[in-house]
């Protein structure tokens, strides 16, 4: 399959007046999508400062202008930074001023996040404030390599990068899934996924872009609406991330979940249980793969793939020990089932033949250097292999947390942490979710002052940088962290522990940032 570019899909659809994007009651062909995008694409033109990068920032829901920005972006040789709303003070301050934004289009509901922080004098301006004079789709010419978006991922330190995502980055795995899946004109594709996010827009809005589907967008994703969302809309297809099918298999079942026209669901890190008794529920097809912001590697999945299996690496991926860099072994599995030789068969996920779809990070050589190392591209991302070549998800080198479909660092909030007068020492890790993924959890140190939960919890809700899914599940208070001899925190040995281990344990209670005594038994 040739590379297309997002321009030259979205030039395609210039005269197609079938719906394109819907969203509450609203309906845009795509001719009308495409003429706005190109009005907004003229006003680019006239308001950027070409002699600089041309970075547009949006910290939107996933409305409407979201997509006709990206199509003006792509028509006036600009490039879209989508903003974490979940980010607060400082943090989202430094992912604006990194991605050198000229300005940020705020929803009016966001502006207040933005307000009294430092931008470096970069201008925030109504999300919709726009000409609405028409203008020639006349859009300036697009190769596969151009940059068309910046996507924040948090990275191994907490501090997130934002990874340049090119024309062909977005436009390629929207039209391999659009024809690998057969979606055509008569399709519509289910956008709840935040588009800040890269699993919205390359596995949900580009998917719908190529094949000439109509795209229903939600607003934010919601378990309970997505059922009544999927009959009002007709979806036929939909993408995730994470835990969203494990919250819709939780709301009550009812016997008609199976009268929908739902056909295929397609993302990545779902719970293998729960997808499986989605599958059965709405009388669907759900397939889970893998994914990144990044990309850089790849997978084949075909009907023999075993559950919870990411599919056989293609031809460019290996499993290398992280240490030597020596290919690993296949696995080798207990009369349990347990892996019997982790050791040696779990390593990183590798492509041998070079960066692949990864077109580097935005201003952070020495991430890019990091990840592109002896000609190859390191993910970070940990497997192994069985007998036959299929490949399974291990977990993730250095210090990460994988919560709810996104990375988090550990450092941040361990920053945060210690501005409490009590706290002297902290160490931020994960233990695993009861459904998939991590929960965060903190294990402190205080002066010897007495530290009451409630108290505690007041205190991280008053931090304007702790973003919600920073919010420690458990807490635990100990006389000091455990360390090597080179002073390193042993975290591997915290998060075995769990909640089980010596000290006093907090699990937050309720939608609220407070604390309770948790049950003494183990995560």
């Amino acid at each position: 399959m040739s590379v297309p570019t997002v321009t030259e899909l979205l030039l395609a659809r210039a005269g197609d007046e079938r719906p394109g994007l819907r969203f509450e009651d609203e309906t845009h062909t795509w001719a009308s999508h495409v003429r706005a995008s190109a009005c907004r694409a003229a006003d680019l033109r006239e308001t950027l400062d070409w002699a600089k990068p041309p970075h547009v920032g949006v910290l939107a829901d996933n409305v409407p202008e979201f997509s006709l920005l990206l199509g003006a972006c792509a028509f006036a040789g600009a490039v879209l930074v989508g903003l974490n709303p979940t980010r607060r003070g400082a943090a989202l301050a430094r992912d604006i001023r990194l991605a050198d934004c000229q300005f940020v289009l705020a929803e009016r509901k966001y502006q207040p996040l933005l307000a009294g922080l430092d931008l470096g004098g970069i201008e925030v301006r109504e999300l919709d404030s726009w000409s609405t004079a028409a203008a020639p789709i006349d859009p300036v010419p697009a190769s596969p390599d151009d940059l068309l978006m910046l996507i924040f991922t948090s990275g191994t330190s907490g501090d997130p990068k934002a990874v340049r995502c090119t024309h062909g980055k977005i436009a390629f795995p929207g039209a391999m899934l659009a024809e690998r899946f057969r979606l055509s004109a008569s399709d519509t594709v289910y956008v709840s996924m935040p588009m800040f996010h890269s699993n919205a827009i390359m596995a949900g809005w580009a998917v719908g872009l190529a094949a000439g589907a109509s795209i229903a967008l939600r607003r934010r994703f919601s378990a309970s609406g997505f059922l009544p969302d999927v009959r009002k809309f007709g979806v036929t297809y939909a993408n995730y991330v994470g835990k969203p099918l494990s919250y819709v298999v939780a709301t009550p079942p009812q016997p008609d979940d199976a009268d929908n026209p739902l056909r295929l669901v397609y993302g990545n890190e779902g719970a293998s249980a729960d997808l499986a008794a989605f599958e059965k529920r709405f009388g669907c097809k759900v397939i889970d793969a893998f994914g990144s912001t990044e990309g850089g590697v790849g997978f084949a999945r075909t009907d023999d793939t075993p559950p919870g299996s990411l599919g056989r690496p293609t031809a460019d991926v290996a499993i290398r020990h992280p240490h030597t860099g020596r290919p690993c072994p296949p696995a080798e599995f207990a009369p349990d089932g347990s892996l019997a030789n982790a050791g040696e068969a779990v390593g990183e996920l590798v492509n041998t033949s070079g960066a692949g779809w990864f077109a580097g990070y935005y201003r952070d050589p020495e991430a890019d250097a990091e990840r592109l190392r002896d000609g190859r591209f390191h993910t970070g991302d940990l497997a192994y292999a069985d007998a036959a070549g299929f490949c399974y998800f291990a977990g993730r080198l250095g210090d990460w947390l994988r919560v709810d479909g996104e990375n988090l660092g550990t450092a941040p909030i361990e920053r945060i942490l210690l501005r409490h007068p009590a706290i002297t020492d902290t160490a931020v890790y994960a233990v695993p979710d009861r459904v998939t993924g991590d929960q965060v959890m903190a294990a402190i140190v205080t002066d010897g002052s007495p530290l009451d939960p409630a108290e505690f919890g007041r205190f991280l809700a008053a931090q304007p940088d702790l973003g919600p899914k920073q919010v420690p599940r458990y807490v635990r208070t100990v006389g000091e962290l455990p360390r090597t001899s080179t002073f390193k925190v042993l975290k591997r040995r915290l998060s075995a522990e769990g909640v089980s281990g010596p000290g006093v344990v907090w699990e937050r209670v309720g939608p609220d940032i407070a604390y309770a005594a948790a049950a003494d038994t183990p995560v």
